[in-house]
């Protein structure tokens, strides 16, 4: 939905990739490499530590994303109740992935985390406005932790 004051649209929180048999038994194999080195070097944190992170990404796969509702103001982004004001932010960037396209928020904090909200190639070009009214655009490069997450498609 377009306003002339805010526009709103529904997405999914993240993008399906699909995993074959294969990646799930690339996943159990690590779990279970890393697990017998944990034993082996009597690291039994390291052991919880593993095992618990195998089942958070396991039950991450599994589960579909949720739908999630934008709104895009003169205040900020609201990701459904959270909200992201744009004095928090000292850049935007678009990325498309695939058929998918998602507007990244560039934090000014050195090490904040980005945000990044995907939206209907419909809502688009109104999006990339508005937050272009309010911040400038950059160009949008993976870092060494989306590469890694794109990699184990995860």
């Amino acid at each position: 939905m377009v306003n002339k004051s805010q526009i709103t649209w529904e997405a999914e929180e993240y993008i399906i990739k699909s995993h074959n048999g294969w990646w799930y038994f690339g996943l159990a194999i690590a779990t279970i490499g890393l697990g017998a080195l944990a034993i082996w070097l009597q690291g039994w944190t390291f052991l919880a530590l593993i095992i618990v992170s195998a089942i958070t990404v396991l039950i991450f796969n599994l589960r579909p994303p949720r739908k999630i509702r934008y709104t895009l103001n003169s205040d900020g982004l609201e990701e459904g109740k959270v909200k992201h004001p744009f004095m928090n932010f000292r850049a935007f960037g678009i990325v498309k992935e695939g058929d998918h396209y998602s507007a990244v928020l560039i934090p000014k904090k050195r090490f904040g985390i980005n945000v990044k909200v995907y939206f209907p190639e419909g809502s688009g070009e109104a999006i990339v406005d508005a937050l272009g009214a309010r911040l400038p655009m950059e160009e949008v490069k993976s870092d060494f932790l989306d590469k890694i997450v794109n990699f184990l498609r995860i």
